[in-house]
C-alpha cells in the first residue's frame, strides 16, 4: 500500500536525520514549485526546490525569489 504524503515526508526526513517541513514550509515549497512550473516547464519545479535548498534558503525566501524572477514582485 502506498504511503500518504505525510507518511512519506516523515519517513524521508527521519532517514535524512532532519525534521519534516511544517505546514507553512510545505505551502511555501508547493507555491515555489507552482511558480517554477508555470513560468517554465513542469520539470523545473522539483529542480527549483532543490536549488533553493542547496543554496541554503528557506522555503519562503525561495518563493520570494521565484516570484521576483517571474516578474511577480518580491
Amino acid at each position: 500500500m502506498a504511503q500518504t504524503e505525510t507518511e512519506w515526508l516523515n519517513s524521508l526526513a527521519a532517514a535524512l536525520g532532519i525534521e519534516p517541513p511544517t505546514a507553512e514550509e510545505r505551502d511555501a515549497i508547493l507555491s515555489l514549485a507552482a511558480t517554477a512550473a508555470h513560468v517554465s516547464e513542469r520539470t523545473a519545479a522539483p529542480i527549483s526546490c532543490w536549488l533553493v535548498a542547496r543554496a541554503g534558503l528557506g522555503a519562503a525566501e525561495g518563493k520570494a525569489l521565484a516570484d521576483k524572477l517571474a516578474g511577480g514582485g518580491a
